[in-house]
């Protein structure tokens, strides 16, 4: 459930995170088609902070809910859609931000666990991957989390990763393993 605060992600084994990724259904928003209802005067700024009519939203149960009927469009804007309505809501960077990080394994068995501000769990892999934007303010690492919808991975994040990338020193590029998938950690490799 959306509402339900999510539990402490570092006593979860990966298993345990998998499991939760999968079990977490959301509405079905690739399907809505209502007609556009205007603007919903909502901002997602660059560190995950969700405001409303430029107040920030202090209740976590409230973005868990909004985040669950974020859309990315196909023009590259973002909405909240329900059955009966559309509204633009404007998104700084990426709608979500990777704020905590579980490894488990070595190599290519590596598995990496996410979970995000909203309290979302994704496992990076083939259908999440990460990568690597170069911007005018340095390296932007993001996950795709679902449907065209990023997590920018947060600075503390990011540094976990590079000291696993470090760690390998049988790979001749800078990267880390999850699922089997090998991710460079260099902006457009």
């Amino acid at each position: 459930m959306p509402n339900t605060p999510p539990p402490d992600f570092a006593s979860l084994s990966l298993a345990e995170i998998a499991r939760l990724a999968e079990e977490h259904r959301l509405p079905p928003v690739e399907s809505w088609n209502p007609a556009h209802c205007g603007d919903s005067e909502m901002r997602i700024a660059r560190d995950g902070t969700w405001y409303h009519q430029g107040n920030p939203i202090g209740r976590p149960a409230m973005v868990r809910l909004f985040s669950t009927i974020l859309r990315r469009e196909p023009d590259g804007t973002f909405v909240l859609v329900t059955p009966v309505e559309k509204l633009d809501i404007a998104v700084e960077d990426a709608p979500f931000v990777a704020v905590e990080l579980k490894a488990e394994g070595s190599g290519s068995s590596t598995r990496l666990a996410f979970r995000l501000n909203t309290g979302d769990v994704v496992v990076a892999g083939p259908d999440h991957p990460l990568r690597i934007e170069q911007h005018e303010d340095g390296p932007h690492p993001y996950l795709a989390v679902r449907g065209g919808l990023d997590a920018l991975v947060g600075r503390n994040v990011y540094y976990e990763l590079a000291q696993l990338a470090l760690a390998d020193e049988h790979s001749a590029t800078p990267g880390i393993w999850s699922q089997g998938v090998f991710f460079p950690l260099e902006p457009g490799a």
